[in-house]
């Protein structure tokens, strides 16, 4: 079929198409004809792959997470086993996740597609992963509609405009749920959006669980602010009593298995220290940028625990690293190779800030308890700036030593 394809043939103008399918499943046909290269059977498509794999632990359990809270929220029955019911769960999920899923692939490849054809290049590889990821950091409930226009916003001004893979300076994946949280606050926060119960409880009649709370362990956070507490829809006023409700309410341990209300893939701390491995052993995951995140996150929250005043500014810091996308957002989002900081220094100069700023911004702003996205977002603009100021360090230090030799 490839001359068919090659300059020259009938079908030339599909020739991107061609090719993004051809090297997805081979190794290309190029070969180096001068100078010094890297000779490796590994290629951008199959870096991504590693990727998709890092992320599937994160999938899974998002699908049979959503599907635990769909019944609890079908049944009003938040004390429901985790781990009953496993069969019925992972249906309910897959009937949540999946369409979102196909809907990010479905709209971005085709702009890709649509792109490539235009500019008469490959389609660019950089959404495999982001593709996946769209859909794994929107909450259960919401639309797709909405998910297919959040990613069409973010592969064309998030990414094409600039000129594609490799020279986007803001994360595709955040710059998607970025625009939904900014354009369609209500849909993307709340306590009613992260179960989809509205067709359960039509198709059960069961009208009555209209005031069921299904606020994530940040949203319940959120009203330690005030004069009084809501956890899993229960006003307290005593703040003694506000901890302890809060941990009985979201253990660490659930919190670290995965067992609360959230965005489909980001739950599970569990599932993405998996996928921080698989990266890290396969060398496309930056190591540096993962623990300076965490260590940069759990200092912020110390420091905030010396600050003291309400019961959200005294939640101990390590739990701050276990709940909302925290874990996701450092080992899946921070390390984006794109817009992520490139020198060793500033990988980890990159990665305190954004640890630091995501809990600054969760505990001090409590119209926003989720601080991941805009921190991330925030150090995607700065990387530049702090590769810039480490290389002319570098150049002062050995200027430096020159003239001292």
């Amino acid at each position: 079929m490839e001359p068919k394809f090659a300059k020259g043939g009938k079908l030339e103008k599909w020739n991107p198409v061609f090719e993004s399918f051809s090297t997805l499943a081979f190794t290309p046909a190029e070969v180096t004809k001068k100078g010094a290269h890297i000779r490796d059977g590994v290629d951008l498509k199959r870096t991504m792959m590693t990727v998709i794999i890092a992320l599937v632990p994160c999938l899974l359990f998002g699908i049979y997470n959503t599907g635990h809270w769909e019944m609890v929220a079908q049944y009003g029955n938040r004390d429901l086993p985790f781990w009953d019911h496993q069969w019925d769960k992972i249906w309910e999920g897959l009937k949540v996740v999946l369409p979102l899923v196909v809907v990010s692939y479905g709209v971005g490849l085709t702009i890709e597609f649509i792109f490539g054809i235009i500019k008469g290049h490959s389609l660019h590889e950089g959404f495999l992963v982001s593709g996946l990821l769209i859909p794994l950091i929107m909450p259960a409930d919401v639309p797709l509609w909405m998910v297919g226009v959040a990613t069409a916003f973010a592969v064309i001004i998030g990414k094409e405009i600039f000129g594609g893979t490799g020279m986007n300076i803001l994360n595709v994946a955040l710059t998607a749920r970025a625009f939904l949280f900014f354009g369609y606050p209500t849909s993307m926060s709340g306590d009613k959006v992260w179960m989809n119960t509205l067709g359960d409880r039509l198709a059960n009649g069961a009208e009555n669980l209209d005031g069921f709370s299904g606020a994530t362990a940040l949203g319940d956070l959120a009203t330690f602010m005030t004069d009084q507490a809501t956890v899993a829809g229960q006003v307290i006023t005593d703040k003694a009593a506000v901890m302890t409700a809060y941990t009985n309410n979201y253990s660490l341990m659930d919190s670290i298995i995965g067992n609360i209300p959230g965005s489909i893939g980001e739950t599970s701390m569990i599932a993405c220290l998996i996928g921080a491995l698989v990266l890290i052993a396969t060398g496309v995951g930056s190591f540096r940028i993962m623990a300076s995140f965490f260590a940069g996150g759990y200092i912020m929250g110390i420091l905030l625990n010396a600050l003291g005043g309400n019961a959200y500014l005294d939640l101990p810091a390590h739990f701050h690293l276990a709940i909302g996308g925290f874990a996701f957002g450092a080992v899946f989002m921070a390390t984006d190779p794109v817009t992520a900081a490139q020198t060793a220094t500033g990988k980890i100069i990159y990665g305190l800030l954004g640890g630091m700023i995501a809990i600054m911004i969760r505990v001090l702003n409590p119209a926003y308890p989720e601080g991941v996205m805009l921190a991330i977002l925030f150090m995607n603009v700065m990387a530049p700036i702090i590769d810039h100021y480490v290389v002319q360090a570098n150049i002062k230090r050995r200027l430096k030593r020159l003239k001292t030799a």
